[in-house]
């Protein structure tokens, strides 16, 4: 084994890496925008209390839910993670600036390694075990 590539023999264990990847960083937004309808109006204060407009939420809970799908299931995999990576920078921004904190310290840094991941996932695609890659396959799709 390659100990700077280990990944370059086996495609099972690429493979199942980008997977589990996809896994995390899709469960962390889908979970969360369950739990934004489960405790709607708490969430909408939150909101209102960083100066945001509670009208929001609803796009936030779309988002979250509908981009996490599409981030587990490997489609349009590559936009999807520009535009979490870029929710996560801004949400860092917003809710977890405080950085004298220690709570919020870990939260910002936290969105800010969730970034990193989304940016390595745009980059590098969502694997073999997409969606994504069933249709850059089908001759009748176009590229």
């Amino acid at each position: 084994m390659n100990i700077f590539n280990p990944f370059s023999n086996n495609t099972i264990l690429a493979n199942t890496s980008v997977l589990l990847a996809r896994f995390g960083l899709s469960a962390i937004f889908i979970l969360a925008g369950l739990n934004k309808v489960q405790y709607f109006e708490g969430n909408a204060q939150y909101m209102a209390s960083a100066g945001l407009p509670s009208e929001l939420l609803p796009l936030v809970i779309a988002f979250e839910l509908v981009g996490g799908l599409l981030i587990l299931s490997g489609l349009l995999s590559r936009v999807t993670a520009l535009a979490f990576a870029g929710f996560s920078i801004v949400s860092a921004v917003l809710f977890h600036a405080n950085l004298a904190d220690q709570i919020q310290f870990i939260m910002f840094f936290k969105n800010i390694a969730i970034a990193g991941g989304f940016l390595m996932l745009a980059a590098h695609g969502a694997g073999q075990w997409s969606i994504d890659q069933v249709l850059s396959n089908n001759k009748n799709i176009p590229k």
